[in-house]
């Protein structure tokens, strides 16, 4: 038994009208297609000089309320839910002057770019809130058996192709397929619209997710080469985005790459002022600033050379000439270089330099400020999802609890190891010297091995330097490392109940200690 169905008549209706004079031309002159439409969609069709026949000459009913009722009535509904072999269901057809439709095409109203608009209001979101759409959509779509639903414009030529391999039918199998594609947009729709009620009211978070994500590209490998791996995006946000980006050169893009990427990028969205971060492993190990993009990349290639080899690096400020040049000049590969924008001749120093390396440009960066605070961080655990915030709270109050209070140097370089500590995997430890993190320690099991690996890596550049710690210290024990390998200054949240005992202790050493009264643990 065949499953082709011929199309004879096709409702569209769409927002967005991106090729869809074409499509529409092709459904009528080379099929013979009976085109029913809509308002704006039918004024688009006729001036293309083709015939249309509008819905309310369908229903016997204008459109009404502003457009909110058109399309909601018996003879469109029944023309798409009616099973065509029911003889019931045709009885009911013949009775009513019910005429079968046989093809949907619909685009939604753009709910998701008017939420996005600077001011919009309430009011404006809601009458983007499209109705008839989705219902004829899923009316379409649970009767795939006999109709075709077409949701976006990139599936145009798809239709066509099957609609002339079959000689004006179409087959069931891409049926099926519109169908499923169908219901996932009308989810996606009403689950977007739930979130943006949800953060009108204040809700809390509900207690169901979610998750509506499309395969934007496949990766070359997981962590690992014998790992399959695939880069699935939700909507486009609005601050620079790693998953978002476009590549300008290289290799393909590994799993790790677009982590590593990912952390890097969130680092350099902390500062304002030039900055350059390198990520190894999903934890900075060199983090710098300056007065420009270059002089920011060199200080952080400076803090941990040996450790960049095969390294992320993520900038703040486009990529100039200048930068381009100390980026070539070092005698280290770089993986990936992630930046707002490339000048020309810098993009082509770079591609010269290196055969292989990723170069992707992100826009306009920012900072934290234009973050989005509804965004949650997700991790995967067996059987289920841990969900939390994003850690963008911001440093509101520094207490100086110890007897020497630091100098304007001291203080600019302890929010600089404190901003870098939040991003170095915990137990975390930094140490930051003119404006540059010159010692990390981070991943470890204990804090005061941490304190050791920083020191180590800082090496005699801890001296006069200053040290953060992304959790109090338990002990004296590892404020007694830093103190002794030369720190001068020291930042931690506080709480501990040997408090005390570290400001006595800094004290004696006549550094000064710094208390933020918040913790950036990362896992």
């Amino acid at each position: 038994m065949s499953d082709l169905v011929p199309v004879k008549r096709a409702l569209i209706s769409v927002f967005d009208k991106t090729g869809l004079a074409d499509f529409a031309k092709a459904l009528h002159g080379e099929f013979g297609i009976e085109l029913i439409s809509t308002g704006g969609t039918a004024k688009f069709l006729r001036d293309l000089g083709l015939p249309v026949t509008d819905v309310s000459q369908i229903t016997g009913f204008p459109e009404m309320m502003d457009g909110r009722v058109k399309t909601l009535h018996p003879k469109i509904h029944g023309g798409l839910l009616a099973i065509r072999d029911n003889a019931e269901h045709v009885a009911a057809m013949q009775a009513h002057g019910i005429q079968p439709i046989d093809l949907v095409c619909i685009n939604l109203y753009p709910f998701e770019q008017t939420i996005a608009k600077p001011g919009v209001t309430f009011d404006e979101a809601i009458e983007n809130i499209d109705i008839g759409g989705p219902s004829m959509i899923r009316s379409a779509a649970k009767n795939h058996r006999f109709v075709l639903v077409v949701t976006s414009t990139d599936r145009y030529e798809k239709v066509l192709g099957d609609l002339r391999e079959h000689a004006g039918q179409c087959c069931g199998k891409h049926r099926m397929k519109q169908a499923q594609r169908a219901f996932a947009q009308t989810s996606q729709y009403d689950g977007m619209i739930a979130n943006y009620l949800a953060t009108v009211a204040g809700l809390p978070r509900g207690d169901e997710i979610e998750l509506h994500l499309k395969k934007r590209q496949e990766l070359r490998y997981g962590e690992n080469p014998h790992q399959k791996a695939a880069l699935y995006v939700g909507d486009k946000p609005a601050e620079a985005s790693v998953a978002f980006a476009t590549q300008l050169h290289g290799k393909e893009l590994s799993y790790i790459n677009l982590l590593d990427a990912d952390a890097a990028l969130a680092a350099v969205k902390e500062l304002a002022t030039p900055a350059a971060c390198i990520v190894k492993h999903a934890s900075p190990c060199g983090y710098g600033t300056g007065p420009d993009i270059a002089t920011a990349f060199r200080r952080a290639f400076a803090g941990d050379p040996l450790a960049s080899f095969g390294g992320i690096v993520a900038l703040n400020q486009p990529v100039d000439l200048a930068c381009a040049q100390a980026i070539t000049s070092i005698d280290k590969l770089l993986e990936v270089i992630v930046a707002p924008s490339y000048e020309p001749d810098a993009l082509a120093l770079l591609k010269t330099r290196w055969k292989n390396v990723r170069l992707l440009e992100v826009g306009s960066v920012g900072t934290t400020d234009q973050a989005d605070r509804q965004d949650w961080m997700m991790h995967k655990i067996v059987g289920g999802y841990l969900v939390q915030d994003r850690d963008l709270a911001p440093v509101t109050e520094l207490n100086i609890v110890s007897k020497r209070k630091p100098t304007d140097q001291e203080l600019s370089d302890l929010r600089l190891a404190w901003v870098a500590c939040k991003h170095v995997k915990s137990n975390a430890i930094t140490i930051c010297g003119g404006g540059a993190v010159v010692g990390i320690g981070g991943g470890q099991v204990d804090r005061v091995n941490a304190a050791r690996i920083a020191i180590y890596k800082a090496g005699e550049r801890a001296r006069g330097a200053v040290a953060a710690s992304d959790a109090f210290f338990p002990f004296p024990d590892g404020p007694e490392l830093l103190l002794n390998a030369g720190i001068t200054a020291i930042i931690q949240p506080g709480g501990s109940v040997k408090d005390q005992e570290t400001l006595d202790l800094v004290d004696r050493h006549g550094a000064a200690l710094v208390l933020t009264g918040q913790r950036h643990f990362r896992h």
